[in-house]
């Protein structure tokens, strides 16, 4: 059967039918309406280094596979770190930009990448995207083409071996609902110690003065998301960063994904100084987006580690993926957990070096992981 390739500067090309209904599952990162409030509310600029360029697989008129995807112009907001790749590349007389990335924007979060239709040969619709991409990174003369946080069974496809798709990875903090039946079970599957250390962290911020919420969906209003984006934008900033995603992004999600949104407001004397944004599937919270107006001991664990516990736990969920990096997650019931991406060096030299590099990384963060599972809260690693 013949099959078309189809590249797209812009989601809105494609309808949120057909796109989604490649969707493996209720991952909230790869809808359709996701990456739209990501394109079409200036969160995604040029200036940034941001250039849409979906892939799709057509075969008789019918989508049957396809990959979000950007040209980039430089590393930012991508969560798996080549910056040194490209210094070693343009040291050496090359250009590393642009290059080309299969992922979601702004989101260390693991999920599909490489979509298929449901019925049909997922692995070789999956091959057929990956030869996709190796072939345009080829035709256009980029440097190397990236997929970054994809599932485990998808980082062992045939093709990406076959065209030398050099495999990676790194270590989140993730937690897993045992079948807690509430907050304190969980804290009784710690060590006395960790016990200890989280109430203690609790209580700063559990007084008459306190009111921590979760709102769902249309409660939250325009005003609450006013304060969200407030929040968000102001610690960006304070940390010397660009708040790339805009207000109309925060709304977008609000209005067309309402049922993926758990907000998590903290208030102080009926004022509110500081909030967590999250996103949810069937089975899983990832939390996102934190920002406070001002900085109070515990606050950033209650609002962004100990709530999204409690919320997992009252709603089945099994997961909790807080956002990337933090080792100070372990002590709080994060376990370390492995994320993987594929690179597409075009250049055979470059390839084989990076190549190198990535094995010895390998080992090291093999060694790293079982460091860090030596420090695990839990009684049962004891």
């Amino acid at each position: 059967m013949l099959d078309r390739i189809e590249w797209l500067d812009r989601i809105g090309s494609v309808s949120a039918a057909d796109w989604n209904a490649l969707l493996p599952d209720a991952h909230p990162f790869v809808r359709h309406e996701f990456l739209h409030a990501i394109e079409h509310s200036g969160s995604l600029r040029a200036d940034l280094g941001w250039r849409a360029q979906h892939l799709l697989l057509w075969q008789e008129n019918v989508l049957v596979g396809a990959a979000p995807c950007y040209v980039k112009m430089n590393s930012h907001g991508e969560f798996v770190f080549d910056w040194n790749w490209a210094e070693a590349w343009q040291r050496a007389g090359g250009h590393y930009y642009p290059k080309l990335l299969c992922a979601v924007p702004y989101s260390p979060v693991t999920g599909p990448r490489l979509l298929a239709a449901a019925g049909a040969d997922r692995s070789a619709i999956q091959n057929r995207l990956v030869a996709a991409l190796t072939d345009r990174c080829q035709h256009e003369g980029w440097s190397s083409a990236h997929i970054n946080f994809l599932h485990a069974d998808d980082a062992d496809l045939v093709e990406l071996d076959r065209a030398g798709w050099l495999p990676r990875s790194d270590w989140q903090y993730h937690w897993s609902n045992r079948g807690y039946a509430d907050f304190d079970a969980f804290l009784s599957a710690l060590t006395a110690k960790k016990r200890k250390n989280i109430r203690q962290e609790r209580a700063r911020v559990a007084g008459p003065q306190w009111r921590v919420e979760r709102l769902r969906g249309d409660q939250i209003d325009p005003a609450v998301m006013d304060d969200i984006y407030r929040f968000y934008s102001y610690t960006f900033q304070f940390k010397g960063n660009v708040p790339a995603l805009t207000r109309e992004f925060f709304e977008r999600m609000r209005t067309t994904m309402p049922q993926a949104l758990l907000a998590v407001i903290a208030s102080r004397d009926g004022e509110r100084i500081g909030a967590a944004f999250c996103l949810q599937s069937h089975d899983t919270l990832y939390g996102r987006y934190w920002g406070c107006s001002e900085d109070v001991p515990g606050l950033h664990f209650e609002c962004c580690y100990y709530q999204g516990i409690e919320h997992c736990i009252e709603q089945g969920l099994q997961r909790f993926e807080p956002g990337a990096q933090g080792e100070h997650k372990i002590a709080r019931g994060f376990l370390p957990t492995r994320t993987l991406s594929r690179h597409y060096l075009r250049d055979p030299g470059f390839r084989s070096a990076v190549g190198q590099y990535l094995k010895h990384e390998a080992a090291q963060q093999q060694q790293y992981g079982a460091m860090l599972l030596e420090h695990s809260p839990y009684r049962f690693c004891e």
